[in-house]
């Protein structure tokens, strides 16, 4: 079955020009290109491609006696009339030759970087957190590099005497991580160098005195959590 992702097809479409398709495969793409435009553009953007590589492979004669062991080795030919046949076609072989087996050494470079997928990019990690009364009071997003940023959906001014501090627990932890204490304006951004996010992770608020948790735990009640999940998953 021919992949609608445009990346899936594009390998494809590139392990056809090189030629490591199974058989079963090959005859699929060449049943499908007069119908999928997409899937011949990306077979002519292949062959565009590949082309002039063939050119950086430098040209190398085979062992001497392999072409008329093969002709020998053909039913029904004698020796002398292959070596007569070697002889008529040998300066017309003689470039292909060269380019068969450079050719060759591209291709089987090219369809291992083909095989050799690149690694998914890391998912987009976020979170709502909620009030005890499940309000969205706060959003959390992590970028792939591991930068974590908090927002506040509605700003509340507290207490001069009253902070609210920001907490992380990871899958597996005991004890929740500090990431800082929250601005009045509430936002904060906090780098990977401070923890790394992953999926599962809680994220706390929690309320404590102007300086902080002075235990490197939360002293005040929670009073904001969510947990982080891949962006756009359910």
């Amino acid at each position: 079955m021919i992949p609608t992702d445009p990346q899936e097809r594009d390998i494809l479409a590139g392990e056809y020009v090189l030629g490591t398709l199974d058989a079963r495969a090959a005859a699929e793409v060449e049943a499908a290109l007069p119908a999928d435009a997409a899937l011949r553009t990306a077979v002519r953007a292949w062959e565009a491609r590949l082309a002039p590589l063939t050119q950086l492979a430098e040209t190398e004669a085979p062992p001497a006696g392999l072409w008329d062991r093969i002709e020998a080795a053909l039913p029904g030919t004698s020796r002398p009339a292959a070596a007569r046949s070697a002889a008529r076609y040998s300066r017309w072989l003689d470039p292909w030759r060269g380019w068969a087996i450079g050719a060759s050494a591209v291709a089987a470079g090219l369809a291992a970087l083909l095989v050799t997928r690149p690694a998914p990019e890391p998912a987009r990690l976020m979170t709502v957190l909620l009030s005890q009364r499940d309000q969205p009071a706060w959003v959390v997003e992590a970028s792939p590099s591991g930068t974590l940023r908090l927002a506040s959906l509605n700003p509340r001014q507290l207490e001069p005497d009253r902070a609210m501090q920001l907490w992380a627990l990871p899958p597996g932890a005991t004890a929740p991580t500090s990431l800082g204490l929250i601005p009045p304006e509430g936002r904060l951004t906090v780098s990977a160098a401070s923890i790394r996010p992953e999926p599962g992770m809680l994220i706390e608020i929690s309320l404590e005195p102007p300086g902080g948790s002075p235990t490197g735990r939360p002293t005040g009640p929670i009073l904001f959590i969510g947990r982080l999940t891949a962006a756009g998953s359910s």
